[in-house]
């Protein structure tokens, strides 16, 4: 099955979407570590100084030009073509990770970004075509079927527990609280994003969109989701590893705005079975991707595949105080007992 020209746009859109915002992931996190060693708060720990550092600002800057393009492409594509191409950033973070921040990518990370690669080509190439809208009266009608309105409390009621309940007690030591709330507030968030982009680009078509009240609610809600999530996955970014961050939170993320895609828009109806099939199965070698690279992050640092005993700690023992610093906790961590020893008779 041949790729649909009415989704070429959307995917070169989201394919320079996903090489921005993976950037961004980097950039940011760079300010975060600076903003720390500056003034001794992290924002893992609630800290917001990094709003005075020029570094996160860029990649902010960084971030929103990706979002803008994903933001556009959404108005010409499905979200089930979309949102997978988004392992294209965890590639892209990645291996500027294992670059310029020294958080090594081991050897079958790799074939985990190619097998989040295949199934992203699987996925496009079986990406349904978009049934037109005319109006943002019709995308609200779509929003307010019981289905999505079901879901839609569901993720309400997940996100205050999880803000509420969990994000206090093991936010830090558990990083699937934290992108669990940016992956639960992201879902409504590109459901609300496809609906104003679909109006404004009607409105440039010479539909004028922006009278009806549906489409400024839509816009309220982008920003209240956008906001929250750029909170937590600063939080997520500071407190853990970005190599690990990455990777789970598109899982989440992509698995739970399909999941709202397919019951919003109805992106399945009218597709084969052995179609739907082929991208589900291109989902689960993207799935199946994510998850090595998370599974093979700390491999370099470890004995495990030579028989010997592990010496890098548990991602809750690596975890940093607020006023220490977390290139240097590294270096301590990452040190034979030997040398620790050598080091205290030097002292």
């Amino acid at each position: 099955m041949s790729l649909l020209k009415e989704n070429v746009t959307g995917l070169i859109l989201a394919l320079v979407s996903s090489a921005f915002i993976g950037s961004s992931f980097i950039i940011k996190k760079q300010g975060l570590r600076r903003a720390a060693s500056v003034f001794g708060v992290r924002a893992g720990v609630g800290g917001y100084y990094y709003l005075l550092e020029p570094l996160w600002w860029v990649g902010m800057i960084t971030m929103i030009v990706g979002e803008v393009a994903n933001f556009v492409a959404y108005a010409f594509a499905p979200a089930v073509l979309v949102t997978p191409l988004g392992a294209l950033s965890i590639i892209v973070s990645a291996v500027l990770a294992d670059l310029i921040l020294k958080e090594k990518l081991h050897k079958l990370g790799v074939l985990g970004c190619v097998m989040c690669i295949a199934g992203s080509i699987i996925i496009v190439i079986h990406a349904p075509k978009e049934d037109p809208i005319s109006s943002v009266l019709q995308i609200w009608n779509m929003a307010t079927q019981p289905a999505f309105l079901a879901y839609v409390g569901s993720v309400v009621v997940l996100v205050f527990i999880l803000v509420f309940h969990f994000a206090p007690r093991c936010g830090h030591t558990n990083v699937l609280v934290y992108t669990g709330i940016c992956s639960l507030m992201g879902s409504l968030s590109v459901m609300s994003v496809k609906a104003l982009g679909t109006s404004l680009k009607l409105t440039i078509e010479g539909k004028n969109q922006l009278v009806y009240p549906e489409t400024w609610f839509f816009m309220l809600v982008v920003a209240i989701c956008v906001v929250m999530q750029m909170n937590y996955l600063n939080k997520a970014l500071d407190t853990f590893n970005t190599a690990i961050v990455s990777p789970i939170y598109y899982v989440m993320f992509t698995t739970l705005t399909i999941l709202a895609s397919v019951i919003m828009f109805k992106d399945w109806d009218g597709q084969s079975g052995s179609t739907i099939a082929s991208e589900i199965c291109g989902f689960i070698v993207v799935l199946s991707g994510t998850i090595m690279l998370h599974a093979t992050k700390d491999f370099e640092r470890t004995h495990s595949f030579r028989g010997g005993t592990p010496s890098s700690p548990t991602l809750s023992v690596r975890l940093y105080n607020g006023n220490g610093d977390m290139l240097h906790k590294e270096d301590e961590e990452n040190e034979s007992p030997e040398c620790i020893s050598r080091r205290q008779d030097l002292c």
